[in-house]
C-alpha cells in the first residue's frame, strides 16, 4: 500500500512540476480548465458533455457521439477499452453479454455496477437479480457516460466502483434522417436508420437497428454460431410555448428489442484451444439464447424559472429470456457439470468424448437446461434542482427519490439428449418448472441530497444517499409446477443504509486537483441476515490542459470491510445467485489518461493521440474456502480473480475535413481465474493479449460517406476467459465496409 501511494503522489508531483514548467515556457495566462459555466443537466444524463466530465469533483469520462462513430462498434467492451479504470472480461466476442468492472469490482455479468439507460436502471432486476443478461445495444447510443470515484451518491444502488449511463439518440432540433449500413466478415451485417424532427411544441425520433452475424466459431458438423438482434426505439416530446411562465415538457419513450443467438457456455479444453481456438463441440449444437426486452418511460419536466426545476420519470422494463444450453453430462447415473469436464478432460475422458461427439450415446447423456426466466423492473423517480448565485459563489442543491420494484421469475427444466455420429437427438423432454421454480423480488426506496458549492476556484460537493430495500424469495420447489404452494419455502432480508460522500475540485489555472471519499455499497441477496457489501473509497487526482496537451492522473483505494462474491453459472458456479462473504479486501490503483495533438492548431489536419493506462492492485485480508470452488481456497494476501493488473490502450487518428483514419491498440494484462498469489498456474491463467483495430471514413459530400473497419488487424488468436466452462477465444480478424447517408 505504501508503494502504491508513493507512486500516486510522485505522479501527481511530476504532473504538477511538468505543468508549471510548460506554463512558464508557453506563457499561457488564461485559465483553460476553470471558470465552469454552470449548467443544470437534463433528467437523463450524469455528465451531459466532456466539459462537465472534466470539471466533475471525481473521476468521470464522457464518450461522445463522434468518438462512438469512429469505429461504429456494436461491442460495448470495445467502446470502453479507452476509458481508464474500466476492466472487462470478454465472453462471446461480440459483447452481447458483457462482464464489466469499475475499479476492481467483480466483473461477473456487470452485476456490481449501476447500469442505466437515459438515467433509468436498465439491468433486468437491478436489486433482486442484477446480473446483466440484457445489455442495451451501444450501436444506437448517442453517448456513454462513466462515473467513478467520489460524488456518486446520486446513483445507486451500487456505489463502490461507479455507474455507467448510456444515452440513447435524442430528438433532433431540426429534421434529420440518416441511414448507416455495413457488411463484412462472417456474413456480419448492420443496419441503423433514424428519422426525427422538432416543431415548436412537438418533437419525435424513431430509429431501427439490426446487427447480425453467422459467427466466427466453427461448430462440429457445421451450423450457425452467430446471432440476430433487432432494436426499435421511438421518442416523442410535447411541450408548451417557450414564452410560457411555467415551461413544461413531457417526453415519452418506447423501446423494444429481440435477440436470437446461437451462444453457449461450452468452451474448449487447453489442448483443443491450442490446436483449433475457434472450434465448437458437437455437444453445443442446439445451444441458443432467445430473448426480448421492452421499455416504456415517461419523463415530465417542470421549469419554474431559471433556478428551479423538477424532473419526474415513470418507467417499466420487461425482459424475457430462455437460454437453452448444455449443462451437464450423465453416464451410468453419474452426473458431471461441463465446467469440471473441460477443466480436466483426462479425468473425465468419457464425458469429454460425449461433448466432443467422439462417442455415441443412446439416450439422456447430454442434459440441456432451459434457463427460462422473466424479469420486471418498474418504478418512479424524481429529481429536484435549485441553484443560485452569491458573491463569488455558485450554489446547487439537488434532491432525488425513487420508488422501485423488480422481480426475477425462474421457471426452468432440463431435457435429455443422445448423440449419434455427432448429431444430437431429443430422448426425454423435461416438464417446465421441474428445475428452478422460484420468484425473487425486491421493493426499494432510495433518496439522496447533494449540495454543490463553488467559491472562486474551489468546488465542494457533499452528498448523502439512503437505500431501504426488502428482498424476498418464494421457492415453489421442483414438484409444484402449478405453484399451488404445497411445498413453498420463503425467505426475506431487509436492509437500510446511509451512504455519505464528499468530493472537491480546485483549479490552478491550467491544472485542477480533485478527489474525495465516499462509502461503497452493494445489496445482499434475500438470504436472511446476509449483510451487504460495504467499503470506504478514496481517490485523489489531477487534470491539466496545456495547449495541445491534456490529461488526467488519478489514484484510488477501496477498503472493503465485507466483499461479496456470487454463485453465477457465468463464472463456473451453480447459478444459484447466492452470495458468499469474502471478508476484508483492499483494492487500489492508478489511472492515467493523456491526450496530445501532434499537429497542434492545424486548420486542415489533426493528428490526436490518446494514451490510457490502468494499474489495479487487489489483496484479500483474510482466508476462507469459497463455495463450489468459485474462487478456490483463498488465503490472506491472495489477489482477486478476473482483474488484470495492467491495461493499456492507445489511439491515434488522422483527421481531415474530407476523411479520417483511426488506429486503436489495446493491451490487456494476464489475470487469474482463481484467487492466488505469485505466478499464475497454467490452468488458472488467461494470458495477456494485444489487439489492434483500424477504421476509416471518407466524406464524399455532407450527405454521403463510405467507411470501413478492421477488427483484430494482426489476427491474433487469444483467450479471453476460462469461464463459464473452458477456454474462449476473442474476435479474430474481421473486415467490414459500410456507407452513411444523412440529411
Amino acid at each position: 500500500m505504501k508503494s502504491l501511494l508513493t507512486v500516486l503522489f510522485s505522479s501527481l508531483a511530476l504532473t504538477y512540476t511538468f505543468a508549471q514548467s510548460n506554463l512558464k515556457d508557453s506563457k499561457i495566462k488564461d485559465s483553460i480548465i476553470v471558470q465552469l459555466d454552470e449548467v443544470v443537466l437534463s433528467a437523463n444524463t450524469i455528465l451531459g458533455s466532456k466539459f462537465q466530465a472534466k470539471n466533475r469533483t471525481g473521476s468521470a469520462y464522457y464518450v461522445s457521439e463522434p468518438e462512438l462513430l469512429k469505429f461504429n462498434y456494436t461491442d460495448i467492451n470495445r467502446v470502453l477499452r479507452s476509458v481508464p479504470g474500466v476492466n472487462y472480461v470478454e465472453e462471446d466476442g461480440f459483447g452481447l453479454r458483457p462482464n464489466i468492472s469499475l475499479r476492481g469490482t467483480s466483473p461477473e455479468r456487470s452485476a456490481k455496477i449501476t447500469l442505466m439507460e437515459d438515467g433509468v436502471l436498465i439491468a433486468p432486476a437491478p436489486y433482486s437479480a442484477p446480473a446483466a443478461y440484457y445489455f442495451p445495444s451501444v450501436a444506437r447510443m448517442q453517448a456513454v457516460e462513466i462515473l467513478k470515484g467520489s460524488s456518486q451518491v446520486q446513483y445507486g444502488p451500487f456505489t463502490t466502483g461507479g455507474a455507467i449511463n448510456m444515452i440513447s439518440s435524442e430528438i433532433p432540433d431540426t429534421f434529420n434522417a440518416s441511414l448507416r449500413a455495413s457488411y463484412g466478415s462472417y456474413n456480419s451485417g448492420q443496419l441503423h436508420a433514424k428519422l426525427g424532427d422538432s416543431k415548436e411544441r412537438f418533437g419525435y425520433n424513431i430509429e431501427y437497428l439490426n446487427f447480425n452475424s453467422d459467427g466466427f466459431k466453427d461448430l462440429d458438423n457445421g451450423g450457425n454460431t452467430g446471432f440476430d438482434k433487432n432494436d426499435l426505439v421511438a421518442k416523442f416530446r410535447l411541450n408548451n410555448s417557450a414564452e410560457a411562465k411555467l415551461h413544461q415538457i413531457l417526453d415519452l419513450k418506447f423501446q423494444y428489442s429481440d435477440e436470437d443467438s446461437n451462444e453457449t457456455y461450452v468452451g474448449l479444453t487447453e489442448e483443443d484451444f491450442e490446436a483449433t481456438p475457434f472450434r465448437r463441440y458437437s455437444g453445443s449444437q442446439i445451444d441458443e439464447m432467445v430473448n426480448d426486452h421492452i421499455q416504456i418511460a415517461a419523463t415530465y419536466v417542470l421549469d419554474f424559472n431559471d433556478h428551479f426545476n423538477i424532473a419526474t420519470t415513470a418507467y417499466y422494463n420487461g425482459f424475457s429470456r430462455n437460454w437453452y444450453k448444455l449443462d451437464a453430462v450423465t453416464l451410468n447415473g453419474d452426473r458431471r457439470g461441463i465446467a469440471g469436464i473441460l477443466a480436466d478432460p483426462d479425468e473425465n475422458e468419457a464425458y469429454y468424448n460425449v461433448i466432443a461427439g467422439n462417442q455415441n450415446v443412446a439416450s439422456d447423456a447430454l442434459l440441456v437446461k432451459a434457463n427460462n426466466r422473466k424479469y420486471v423492473s418498474r418504478g418512479i423517480q424524481t429529481k429536484i434542482d435549485y441553484h443560485w448565485n452569491g458573491v463569488n459563489t455558485f450554489h446547487d442543491l439537488e434532491i432525488g427519490a425513487r420508488f422501485h420494484y423488480d422481480k426475477e421469475d425462474r421457471f426452468q427444466w432440463v431435457d435429455g439428449y443422445g448423440i449419434n455420429n455427432g448429431i444430437m437427438n431429443l430422448t426425454s423432454a423435461g416438464t417446465p418448472g421441474t428445475d428452478a421454480n422460484r420468484i425473487s423480488d425486491a421493493n426499494a426506496f432510495s433518496t439522496y441530497a447533494m449540495y454543490k458549492l463553488k467559491y472562486k476556484n474551489l468546488t465542494l460537493t457533499p452528498g448523502l444517499r439512503y437505500e431501504n430495500m426488502t428482498l424476498g424469495r418464494e421457492d415453489f420447489g421442483k414438484n409444484d409446477v402449478d405453484r399451488n404452494g404445497g411445498d413453498l419455502k420463503t425467505r426475506e432480508n431487509s436492509v437500510d443504509v446511509w451512504i455519505p460522500g464528499m468530493g472537491f475540485n480546485y483549479n490552478f489555472n491550467q491544472i485542477s486537483l480533485f478527489g474525495g471519499i465516499h462509502k461503497g455499497f452493494s445489496p445482499p441477496t434475500s438470504s436472511e441476515g446476509e449483510k451487504p457489501e460495504e467499503s470506504i473509497n478514496y481517490e485523489l487526482g489531477t487534470r491539466f490542459t496545456l495547449g495541445s496537451f491534456s490529461g488526467e492522473v488519478v489514484g484510488f483505494f477501496n477498503d472493503y470491510s465485507n466483499l461479496l462474491g456470487s454463485d453465477l453459472a457465468a463464472t463456473g458456479g451453480t447459478g444459484s445467485l447466492d452470495q458468499f462473504n469474502a471478508g476484508e479486501v483492499n483494492v487500489g490503483g492508478a489511472e492515467v489518461l493523456l491526450n496530445y495533438n501532434l499537429l497542434g492548431n492545424n486548420d486542415k489536419l489533426n493528428l490526436p493521440i490518446t494514451l490510457a493506462y490502468t494499474y489495479t492492485y487487489t489483496e484479500f485480508q483474510s482466508s476462507f474456502d469459497s463455495p463450489n470452488d468459485i474462487w478456490g481456497e483463498v488465503e490472506a494476501g491472495d489477489e482477486l480473480p478476473y482483474i488484470p493488473k495492467n491495461q493499456f490502450n492507445t489511439m491515434i487518428s488522422l483527421e481531415h475535413p474530407s476523411f479520417q483514419i483511426n488506429l486503436s491498440g489495446r493491451f490487456n494484462g494476464e489475470f487469474r481465474t482463481k484467487a492466488g498469489s505469485g505466478s499464475i498456474p497454467t490452468d488458472e491463467l488467461v494470458p495477456s493479449n494485444f489487439v489492434i483495430d483500424l477504421s476509416g471514413e471518407y466524406y464524399i459530400n455532407k450527405h454521403f460517406s463510405v467507411n470501413g473497419r478492421i477488427i483484430n488487424l494482426l489476427d491474433e488468436a487469444y483467450a479471453v476467459s476460462r469461464v463459464p466452462a473452458g477456454l474462449r477465444p476473442g474476435h479474430p480478424f474481421g473486415a467490414y465496409l459500410g456507407i452513411m447517408l444523412q440529411y
